[in-house]
């Protein structure tokens, strides 16, 4: 057997691991789970038997290869056309739940993203709720505190002593800003996790469910969110650094793009951490090694996706937010205070302002986790066959050994 987790996830008996590998068979007389006892049955995937080797992908198969059943000849690679003549298409693939168990398309991705959230609303909306609402208040008091120490514009001009606190004390706000955006989407990445593996399976999913099923992980979650963090403020900040100790505006400035890079590398790279530690109950290395190694080779695809999902995140909720900050605008001193910068020093207008940002994170940022969630389950797809396994657990019959499949339950 090779490798790779997607037949052998971490933990499980397939691995050959640990005294637990073999299990009784259930009392109903059906076929033993693969999974270790620490999988919770509900939402997750067995592995294949101990023992079988994972399908070798067929010339011409655009997304994956099926094994035959015992005996029978090796069927054709799929194609596009028929053997009539003219244009066919690719083989139905079977969707019990939010996404079909095939490699997924963009919009797939998205309309996958978008399902979950509007068929698990109560689940997905109350976990980012109060994330959102965390998040928010944190920065809220950073920015109260910072404003007092910005500077009004000025006709005079500013010294390098005053360039260089203006320009730390709007880095510190548009950093902590940008940061506990990463980190609220780290939790709640790592949060409905499990809820997005229901829905691809075609479970419902309840807010208690997916507590249970979160809760041994938390310890873990915690510290791949740590890890995940400091890691982020070291490629984000360290570029930079020199300036600022050296006093350099013009260093800083120009170590600011290779921070960006640095970040962006980082944030795409590791991005399916937290799904892979959710789903594959291992440790946060072990994670941050299975994001890494989905994402090689894909690194500009995943990137391209996890961008449009922040543009399309940053329009949606700039619509939500648009009558909240004109609210906040009449009671925060009106236009004027706004342009002259006082309005921020304004305990209302900072409220109304959260409140809007509150509600725009609360609905936006569960569709770029479900953006990553689906990414890593369509990584998984085209490199280690999951379909097959996400089709077992969905009681999908005879799934990869015809061109059609019949799904029997989900």
């Amino acid at each position: 057997m090779n490798d790779s987790p997607g037949w052998a996830a971490p933990g499980s008996p397939s691995d050959g691991q640990g005294p637990d590998a073999a299990q009784q068979p259930p009392a109903d007389g059906s076929a033993p789970s693969k999974w270790s006892t620490e999988q919770p049955p509900p939402g997750q995937w067995s592995s294949p038997t101990a023992g079988q080797t994972p399908p070798q992908q067929r010339p011409g198969a655009s997304w994956g290869a099926y094994p035959n059943p015992p005996g029978q000849q090796p069927a054709a690679p799929y194609a596009y056309g028929n053997p009539g003549g003219g244009w066919g298409g690719p083989p139905p693939a079977a969707k019990p739940g939010i996404i079909p168990l095939r490699p997924l398309g963009l919009g797939e991705i998205l309309d996958g993203a978008v399902g979950t959230l509007t068929g698990h609303w109560r689940s997905v909306l109350s976990i980012s709720l109060v994330v959102a609402a965390l998040s928010q208040i944190a920065l809220l008091v950073v920015q109260r505190l910072t404003m007092d120490s910005l500077p009004l514009p000025s006709t005079e001009p500013a010294t390098p002593r005053e360039a260089i606190r203006a320009l730390g004390d709007t880095g510190l706000l548009y950093g902590f800003q940008y940061y506990v955006e990463v980190l609220g989407l780290i939790l709640v990445t790592s949060l409905l996790a499990p809820v997005f593996s229901r829905a691809v399976l075609g479970r419902p999913s309840t807010l208690g469910d997916t507590l249970k099923a979160v809760r041994p992980l938390a310890p873990r979650m915690l510290a791949l969110t740590g890890l995940l963090l400091l890691g982020a403020l070291a490629a984000g900040l360290l570029p930079t650094l020199p300036g600022f100790l050296l006093g350099s505006p013009a260093l800083a400035a120009l170590g600011l793009p290779v921070g960006i890079v640095l970040l962006a590398w980082f944030y795409v790279t590791f991005a399916l951490a937290p799904p892979a530690l959710m789903l594959e109950r291992g440790t946060p290395a072990a994670a941050l090694k299975r994001s890494a190694k989905l994402v090689k080779g894909s690194w500009w695809r995943i990137f391209g996706i996890s961008m449009l999902t922040w543009v399309m995140r940053f329009i949606l909720s700039g619509i939500i937010v648009l009558p909240f900050a004109a609210a906040a605008m009449i009671f925060g001193g009106g236009l004027t205070a706004v342009l002259d910068g006082s309005a921020g020093l304004s305990w209302p207008f900072l409220i109304i302002t959260g409140i809007g940002a509150v509600a725009g994170a609360t609905v936006t940022i569960p569709m770029q986790t479900g953006v990553t969630t689906l990414l890593y389950i369509d990584q998984r797809i085209r490199r280690e066959a999951l379909d097959l396994e996400l089709a077992r657990a969905a009681g999908v019959e005879g799934y990869g050994t015809t061109g059609t499949t019949t799904p029997t339950g989900g």
